[in-house]
């Protein structure tokens, strides 16, 4: 049987924002309907290594049952060697003989489904005449969210700042030179780049808070994107018991979600704190945003569901296209 490989640059190419955000829409749909099968992530965080192994299964069950596997190494000392931190493959098995099928970059498939999954979100929760936008962070997670949140509302102008203003200038001048319609500024801080903002996303490797409440506005979105283990955070708790909080699943939040996590022990929320799981909001069976001053924040962890539906619709348009290495395996 040939399986097909498909390598970072590939993945890039099939995979565009706007396809993504749809995927992702439908996979967290299904997930809600109950379609999806997936544990928690399990991660290997050995004493003497300067990265961790994170294992992600999932299985989808329907007409075409399939089972997905993203194997991910997280190394955040790669930004400063220019490459991804996120390092690893994403393999889907045939769910009726247990045959491998394909095996995918893990960093080009996260770096685009995570911000997909935040253009759901935003499309959903932001207002609809929100344009102003700040983003918090400069790595790779912070170019691919300005692509989707540029795909699902109209931005008049973004803001970003980053650990440095190099850093911040830098970004900004790259992703100028991508032909977005709205100006990118650089700025020199957080504060600066999120008051005034209705759209605000925080994609940083930061273990303690870089966004106060103080700072955002009444109405606006936050997409938390940068933390996904408990004992790290990029929002202060007042800005967590202050939005309504939207999740993509809610037991991986409970488990993992370190913005909740730290928020429910300073501040006493619980469980009930969370209003819904987006793929509730897409069946019907939740409600988003109630008015024009709710701050909304959908805390982003990542889902192995994700990355198998990804998969699974390259795999697909890889085979209709003709296009990625088939190899017999």
């Amino acid at each position: 049987m040939k399986i097909l490989i498909l390598n970072h640059k590939e993945v890039e190419e099939l995979l565009t924002m706007k396809e993504c955000i749809e995927v992702m829409r439908d996979a967290l749909a299904a997930l809600a309907r109950g379609e999806f099968v997936q544990p928690l992530r399990t991660a290997l965080v050995p004493r003497d290594s300067p990265g961790v192994m994170g294992l992600m299964p999932s299985y989808r069950s329907g007409a075409d049952p399939v089972y997905g596997l993203k194997v991910v190494c997280v190394f955040p000392g790669n930004s400063a060697v220019g490459m991804d931190s996120h390092q690893g493959g994403v393999l889907l098995f045939s769910a009726e003989t247990g045959e491998l099928l394909s095996l995918m970059d893990a960093s080009a498939i996260t770096a685009i489904r995570t911000a997909a999954v935040s253009g759901v979100a935003t499309r959903l929760l932001a207002r609809e005449d929100a344009g102003d936008l700040a983003i918090v962070g400069a790595g790779i997670q912070a170019r691919t969210h300005l692509e989707a949140m540029a795909c699902v509302r109209n931005i008049r102008r973004a803001r970003v700042a980053s650990r440095t203003v190099e850093g911040a200038r830098r970004f900004a001048e790259e992703e100028a030179a991508r032909g977005y319609p709205f100006p990118i500024e650089p700025v020199e801080t957080v504060e600066a780049a999120v008051r005034g903002a209705d759209i605000i996303v925080t994609a940083t490797s930061a273990s303690t808070p870089v966004v106060s409440r103080d700072w955002v506005s009444p109405g606006a979105h936050l997409n938390v994107v940068g933390s996904s283990v408990p004992t790290t955070r990029e929002v202060d708790t007042a800005a967590m018991v202050a939005a309504s909080l939207f999740v993509d699943r809610r037991e991986s939040t409970l488990n993992e979600g370190g913005d909740y996590l730290f928020a429910a022990r300073e501040s006493g929320i619980g469980p009930d704190h969370i209003r819904a799981e987006i793929g509730e909001l897409l069946t019907g069976t939740k409600q988003g945003r109630t008015s024009p001053d709710e701050i909304t924040l959908f805390k982003s962890l990542g889902l192995a569901v994700e990355d198998l539906a990804s998969a699974d619709y390259l795999r697909r348009k890889a085979r209709d296209a003709g296009l990625g290495s088939w190899l017999e395996f």
